[in-house]
Order: C-alpha cells, then sequence, then structure tokens
C-alpha cells in the first residue's frame, strides 16, 4: 500500500475569522479522502500560538485553512515558504495584495479591470482633518465602508449619512488603520471559482449570491440556515462568459496560484460587470459558494481538495 501523504490543515488564527476558520476546516478534515492521506489538524489559537511547530517530518503539505489577517494576507505563506514545506493557495504576493482592498483595487485597475467607484485614506488622515465630506466627496450615498484587510464581511457597514458614516469608520478602524469607503451598486452579486496554476487556471460556473437584506453581512453568510446562493447562476451565455474571463483576468492581476473566489457586481440594466474583491482562501465549510461552484462544474469536494493539494506539490517540485 502506497504511503498516505501527511497533510496539515492549518486553522484558527487570532483574526476575527477564527470561528469560521474552524468550521472550514472541519469540512477539509472531514472529506479529505482517508487511503491517500493522513489529515492532522493543526489549531492556532486566538493568541497566534501554534500548538506545534511545523516540520517536514510533521508534515508532507499545509492547508493553510485561514481566513483573514495573519492566515490570508501572506504572512503563514511566507513562515511556510521559510519552512521549506508545500502548501495549498496563493503565494505571499498574491495573497497580501488580495488581503488588501486598496492594493487589490490598484492592481485590477493597473490591468483594466473594471472596480467599483471608491476612495480610501488611512485612520491618521480621518482624525486629522476637520473636512470628512471631502474624503468621499466623489461618491453618492449608499456607501459601503470596509477594512481594508478582513473578510467575512466583518466590519462592514452600509451607509446613507454623514452619521453613519462616521459610524462605520470609527468600526471600520478597529480592525485596520486603511479604510475603503466604496460606491454603492444597484446589481446582482455573483461569484467565480479559479483553479489552477500560474499558467492555465480555468474558471468555474458562475454562481448567484442570495441577498436577503441590502447586502450578504456575516450572520447571513455563517450563522444563518437560509439558502445563500444559487449555483450555477441564471445569466445570458454572454456575461456567463465574461464573469469567467474577468475571473481569470483578475486571478493573473493579483499573481494568483492554487484557488481564488472572486466576486462580481452584475448591472442588469446596463449590462455592466464590476469586479467587487477577489478571496484567495474563500470558506470551505459545507455551505461554501466556492466548492459548490466547482461541483457543478464536474470537481466534487473530495476532488476539489485533492486537485489543490496536488498543485501545492507541483509548485514546489515535491
Amino acid at each position: 500500500m502506497t504511503e498516505r501523504v501527511r497533510v496539515a490543515v492549518l486553522a484558527g488564527g487570532p483574526s476575527a475569522e477564527h470561528e469560521v476558520s474552524l468550521q472550514s476546516a472541519q469540512a477539509v478534515l472531514k472529506a479529505l479522502p482517508r487511503d491517500l492521506y493522513e489529515p492532522v489538524a493543526v489549531i492556532v489559537d486566538r493568541r497566534g500560538r501554534w500548538p506545534v511547530e511545523l516540520r517536514r517530518d510533521l508534515a508532507d503539505v499545509v492547508f493553510p485553512v485561514l481566513h483573514g489577517p495573519f492566515g490570508e494576507d501572506g504572512v503563514v505563506q511566507g513562515h511556510l515558504e521559510t519552512l521549506g514545506i508545500p502548501y495549498v493557495g496563493c503565494g505571499v504576493t498574491a495573497s497580501a495584495v488580495a488581503m488588501d482592498k486598496a492594493a487589490m483595487r490598484r492592481a485590477f485597475l493597473a490591468e483594466d479591470i473594471p472596480v467599483t467607484p471608491h476612495v480610501w485614506f488611512t485612520g491618521h488622515e480621518w482624525r486629522t482633518t476637520t473636512d470628512h465630506w471631502g474624503l468621499v466627496k466623489s461618491l453618492d450615498w449608499p456607501m459601503y465602508v470596509k477594512p481594508a484587510n478582513m473578510g467575512s464581511s466583518i466590519g462592514i457597514s452600509r451607509v446613507t449619512s454623514m452619521e453613519e458614516l462616521r459610524a462605520g469608520v470609527d468600526l471600520a478602524l478597529t480592525y485596520d488603520r486603511v479604510v475603503v469607503v466604496e460606491q454603492g451598486v444597484t446589481a446582482r452579486e455573483i461569484i467565480c471559482g479559479v483553479l489552477g496554476g500560474y499558467d492555465t487556471p480555468e474558471a468555474s460556473v458562475p454562481g448567484e449570491l442570495i441577498v436577503p437584506g441590502d447586502w450578504l453581512d456575516y450572520e447571513a453568510k455563517y450563522l444563518s440556515r437560509a439558502e445563500i446562493a444559487a449555483i450555477p447562476a441564471v445569466l445570458p451565455e454572454r456575461v456567463a462568459e465574461d464573469v469567467r474571463e474577468l475571473a481569470l483576468r483578475a486571478f493573473r492581476a493579483i499573481g494568483g496560484y492554487g484557488l481564488s473566489r472572486v466576486d462580481f457586481l452584475y448591472e442588469e440594466d446596463t449590462g455592466r460587470l464590476r469586479v467587487l474583491e477577489i478571496n484567495t482562501m474563500p470558506g470551505f465549510t459545507s455551505r461554501s459558494v466556492y466548492a459548490r461552484a466547482w461541483a457543478a462544474s464536474g470537481v466534487p469536494y473530495p476532488d476539489l481538495l485533492r486537485r489543490l493539494i496536488d498543485l501545492a506539490f507541483a509548485r514546489s517540485g515535491s
């Protein structure tokens, strides 16, 4: 019998997305085919303390199911690079750029990828100006206020007045020193998964997020039992192809590798499509729209995990 590959599933961490990470890791651990893999759970606590020191004799490959700062922003990826251990997903640069909503948009704009109108500013700029409106005057209400480095809709506010804007910025600044404010757009929310290496990545069928209110917040994503996505999305064929093409362009714009989920806003009235963001380690829970999009594309969950692990070894030359 061939020796099984030891897979360290890395989860938890000090970010606000600790619980989401644990849910994702549980799903990965359960679905890894036991005839091929020997999974090892490595849970980092909320203070960033590791239960064990990762070494090649502990794990052949690492599956870092970490979301948000510390795990999805290139920090852990850099650590794994120094250890010489293959790992699933994007590398240091792509992870860092995708995690930073301001840097990500600069990368997209440099590649002529359409994004929503937005501004960004630092906490210092916000606190030292007497003209808060001047920082956002190029945008119209409603606006969405977001910490630059955070995911899972944590720290995000929809605002329609200066009073709400100030409260939203104050909330965002509890998570990061940079704030991004986006123009609200009336549109359908479309997602597309990307899977593959640097040269020949593939795009999944698009899906559509089901938004119960003005936007899909943390509670709707992870705490509600309501359906959160329709996969595949009902779209004109031309629009579906445009989604897939833009998803691949966004992936290449950040130097992506392994996997990403690209989120879009689709304005039906005008046919306009904008990239909202790219997530280099989307949720892997049982409700994960990334996994469901690939299942609808003919790649069931266990096969998806296997392909991601194979890509990790291919990048490292193992």
